[in-house]
C-alpha cells in the first residue's frame, strides 16, 4: 500500500508526485467536528450580514452564526451592533422574530428590557437586587467579541484576539469590490433569503462552490437549457483581460473567474432578455466603462465570478449574485442560507430578470442547488466505505506549469491548507 494512504494525517501534499489526498473521516468524524467548532468558528471571521438588512435606525434581524444565536441591529443613532441573544437574567432568547424595527428588546420570560444598544432598562423597585446590580453592565446584552465591516459585508469573530478583518479577507477585497462597485447607489439585499438542509458534511459544500470541474457533468440540463432558450453567448468581448483563471486569495479564500457564457443583468445583455432591455444594459454597460475604464469596466460587466471566504462564505457574481453561508449542524448535516443581491434603486425590469435568474439557477428548487445537493449527499453516502476506500483526491492540475486553470482543483487545495493548519495538531 502508498504510504501516503497510511499516514495519520488528514491532509497530505505530495507535490514531487503532483498528489493531494484528503482522509474522508474529515468529513464523517465527530471528533473532527469538535475540533474545527473550536479551531476555525471560533477563531475565523463569520459572515452575519449585509448593510441593507438592517437600513433604518433600529432595524434589526436575528442570525445563528457559528453555533450561536445573534442580533445584528441599529441603534437610534444608526450605529451597528451585534449581540448574543440571550437574556443574562436566565438564559431565554431575548428577540424571538425574525426582523423588524424596535426601540428597546423586552424578554418575554421575566421581563427584563434592554435599549436598542443593548443597555439594561428595566428598574425594579427597591429590594429585588442591590444597588450595585446595575454597574459594570453586568446586566446588558453581551456583544460579540469582534463585529467589523468590509464594503457594508459585515463579520463577526468570537476571537477577540483575530487579526483584524481587513487583514483576514486579504486579496478577497479586490473581488468584493467588484461586486460592490456595480452600482453607484450600492448594493443591497433583496428578501429574507433562503435556508435549507444538505444532509452532507459543510466541507463539501465549501469545495463545490468554486469547482469548475463538475459544471458541465452536473449541470448539463441547465445549459441545454440556456442553449435552447437563447440565452447563451459564447463570445465574450474584453476575453483578452487576463482576468480568467483561478486566483489564490491568502488565508484560505479562492476565486475563479471566466467569460460569462450567460447573460448578466450589470451588464452583459443575451438575446433571452429581449431586444427591450438590450439598450438599458448596454447604457449600463456603458456607466462602468466611464466610471471604472475599459479594462475594469469590461471585467465586471462581461465576467463572472465563484468566490470562497474561508471557512463558510461564498459569493457567486454569475447571473445573479448570490451570498451564501452554510454551518455545520452534524459531521453530515449543514444548514445553508442564501440571499440575493441586487443594485439599489434597480431598473424594475432588470431586478426582475435578476431575481429570476437567481431562482432558475442558484435557488433551492432552481437547476443547479437541487444537482449540487445530490451530488453532496452522494458523496456522503459514499464515504460509508471509508474503511475500505479512505482517501479523497484532490490532484487535478497539480503538474500544469503556469498558472492555474479554472477546472483543475488547487483552489480546493487553498481550502484544504488552511483547514489542515488551523486544526494543526488534530490533523
Amino acid at each position: 500500500m502508498d504510504t501516503i494512504l497510511t499516514t495519520p494525517q488528514m491532509v497530505v501534499e505530495d507535490r514531487g508526485r503532483h498528489l493531494f489526498r484528503v482522509a474522508r473521516r474529515a468529513f464523517t468524524d465527530e471528533s473532527v467536528l469538535e475540533a474545527e467548532r473550536q479551531a476555525i468558528f471560533d477563531r475565523c471571521w463569520l459572515y452575519l450580514g449585509h448593510s441593507s438588512e438592517i437600513a433604518n435606525n433600529c432595524d434589526f434581524i436575528t442570525r445563528a452564526v457559528g453555533g450561536r444565536e445573534l442580533i445584528f441591529n441599529r441603534d437610534r443613532a444608526g450605529a451597528v451592533h451585534a449581540f448574543l441573544n440571550t437574556c443574562p437574567h436566565r438564559g431565554a432568547m431575548v428577540v424571538r422574530e425574525k426582523k423588524g424595527n424596535a426601540l428597546s428588546f423586552r424578554c418575554f420570560y421575566h421581563g427584563w428590557s434592554f435599549n436598542v444598544n443593548g443597555r439594561f432598562a428595566s428598574r425594579f423597585d427597591e429590594g429585588n437586587y442591590g444597588k450595585e446590580h446595575y454597574g459594570g453592565g453586568c446586566a446588558d446584552l453581551a456583544q460579540v467579541p469582534r463585529l467589523e465591516s468590509y464594503r457594508d459585508f459585515w463579520f463577526v469573530n468570537f476571537d477577540r484576539n483575530a487579526m483584524p478583518l481587513s487583514d483576514y479577507l486579504a486579496g478577497a477585497k479586490e473581488y468584493i469590490d467588484l461586486v460592490a462597485d456595480q452600482n453607484e447607489a450600492g448594493m443591497e439585499v433583496v428578501g429574507s433569503g433562503q435556508q435549507y438542509i444538505i444532509n452532507a458534511n459543510w466541507k463539501l459544500l465549501a469545495e463545490n462552490s468554486i469547482d469548475a470541474f463538475h459544471g458541465f457533468p452536473v449541470h448539463s440540463t441547465y445549459f441545454d437549457y440556456l442553449k435552447t432558450l437563447g440565452a447563451l453567448r459564447m463570445d465574450s468581448a474584453g476575453s483578452e483581460f487576463s482576468a480568467s483563471g483561478m486566483h489564490d486569495l491568502g488565508n484560505g479564500h479562492a476565486v475563479i473567474e471566466y467569460a460569462s457564457p450567460w447573460g448578466r443583468p450589470i451588464a452583459r445583455w443575451v438575446p433571452s432578455m429581449g431586444e427591450d432591455k438590450r439598450p438599458v444594459i448596454a447604457a449600463l454597460r456603458e456607466g462602468l466603462i466611464k466610471r471604472f475604464g475599459e479594462q475594469r469596466g469590461t471585467r465586471m460587466s462581461e465576467f463572472s465570478r465563484n468566490m470562497l471566504i474561508f471557512p463558510n462564505l461564498v459569493i457567486n457574481d454569475i447571473m445573479a449574485i448570490t451570498i451564501r453561508t452554510f454551518m455545520p449542524a452534524a459531521p453530515n448535516k449543514m444548514t445553508v442560507s442564501a440571499w440575493a443581491l441586487g443594485a439599489r434603486d434597480e431598473n424594475h425590469d432588470l431586478r426582475k430578470l435578476r431575481l429570476f435568474n437567481f431562482l432558475e439557477f442558484l435557488g433551492p428548487g432552481g437547476f443547479a442547488t437541487p444537482d449540487d445537493q445530490e451530488a453532496l449527499e452522494n458523496c456522503q453516502r459514499g464515504y460509508q466505505n471509508l474503511r475500505e476506500v479512505g482517501w479523497n483526491d484532490i490532484s487535478k492540475g497539480m503538474p500544469r506549469q503556469g498558472p492555474p486553470m479554472n477546472d483543475d482543483e488547487e483552489q480546493m487545495r487553498c481550502f484544504w491548507r488552511q483547514w489542515r493548519d488551523r486544526l494543526g495538531a488534530v490533523s
